[in-house]
């Protein structure tokens, strides 16, 4: 194994996440569509997984494969497939397609999902997402759960006007299983969107309610146990702690390294690099990162 990957700020990059395509069934109004330009010349299997072998040799400790929609892709399986025994492989996903593949991605050695679900309620579903798949997207967290893709996460996006009122309703949903957590997340404006709530308010009143609270070693991040609900609160927008912690680097679905999901102006072309010419790619990549917020 390669040395640590090292930025200019100390911080070690473990996690690597890589966007497997920008197509989605959905249409979010809030989509950042993680920090990419909607390419049309998607990475190849073999592009893929020569990436995720490259990153092997390093001392990464997960990959996340997001999208888009991940499960959109017909060789998901194979990718994750690649993923070496000793890195946690994940994904960030809809839902809406997870029921009919829950058990081949745990056999092909995924290890849990998070699952973007920012409503309970159909008409409020098909005013974010565009569609009413609601009922597809909660027979995913069952067969999640049921295959042992633990723990799920639940990314709900905190949208001023529009789910606010569905917090106590989201908290019912995860108390008592220890392997549902809430992750309440703070709107980041990437685009025309601007629903944008007042988190830390939230977040503050969630922590006068908690009967533990845990800290993540990743950005420092708090866990609240809430009544039997494990809850988190995500808030990248202004954030010298969530910066300051970063251990990620991105791969975009067209092939290039995305040291930061908040800036665009340097990143690193890999598409079709091999051997030491990737390597060294790598490492000027890791060089370009800098906290967003300091």
């Amino acid at each position: 194994m390669s040395e640590k990957l090292i930025d200019p700020y100390g911080r070690q990059v473990t996690n690597v996440r890589i966007s497997l395509t920008p197509a989605c069934n959905l249409n979010c109004v809030y989509c950042h569509a993680e920090g990419e330009e909607q390419p049309d010349n998607t990475l190849s299997t073999d592009d893929i997984i020569t990436i995720i072998n490259a990153f092997s040799r390093y001392p990464i400790r997960s990959m996340k494969f997001t999208g888009g929609e991940p499960t959109l892709r017909d060789d998901l399986i194979e990718i994750i497939s690649s993923v070496p025994s000793h890195i946690e492989a994940s994904m960030t996903t809809n839902g809406t397609l997870l029921a009919d593949s829950a058990y081949d991605l745990k056999d092909a050695g995924l290890s849990r999902v998070n699952i973007s679900l920012d409503t309970l309620r159909h008409d409020r579903y098909k005013q974010i997402t565009g569609k009413d798949l609601l009922g597809d997207v909660l027979a995913g967290i069952d067969a999640a759960l049921d295959a042992g893709l633990t723990p799920v996460k639940l990314n709900t996006v905190l949208l001023q006007g529009i789910n606010e009122d569905e917090i106590p309703d989201f908290f019912d949903f995860v108390r008592g299983d220890r392997n549902l957590v809430l992750q309440i997340i703070e709107l980041m404006e990437f685009n025309e969107c601007t629903s944008h709530a007042d988190v830390d308010r939230l977040e503050r009143k969630i922590a006068s309610q908690a009967t533990e609270i845990l800290t993540r070693r990743m950005h420092h991040r708090k866990k609240y146990c809430v009544d039997g609900a494990e809850v988190e609160v995500v808030r990248p927008l202004h954030n010298t702690e969530f910066c300051s912690h970063c251990n990620r680097i991105r791969v975009t679905s067209d092939g290039k390294l995305k040291p930061c999901l908040l800036r665009r102006d340097n990143e690193i072309d890999v598409r079709g690099k091999t051997g030491d010419e990737l390597d060294k790619l790598i490492h000027m990549a890791i060089s370009r990162r800098q906290p967003y917020n300091q």
